[in-house]
């Protein structure tokens, strides 16, 4: 038997530096997040919705680009 430890390598996603939140239909956030189905973002990006933004959480500038298009 032996006494040597093992290191177990953190696993973890490619650091795609910080996270941005993106703007999507809002009648699909609930089913996206209790039913795992996918959600389209306006620039296209396509997820599962796992976290809700928070106040001064950076936003994707795709997404943000396109909604002051809309808005402005």
């Amino acid at each position: 038997m032996s006494t040597e430890v093992l290191e177990r390598p953190e696993l973890k996603d490619a650091d795609t530096g910080p996270e941005m939140f993106h703007y999507v239909r809002k009648e699909k956030i609930a089913e996206s997040a209790v039913m795992g189905t996918f959600v389209i973002a306006l620039c296209g990006e396509t997820f599962p919705v796992t976290k809700a933004a928070k106040p001064g959480s950076p936003v994707c500038p795709k997404c943000k680009e396109i909604y002051d298009s809309f808005t402005g």
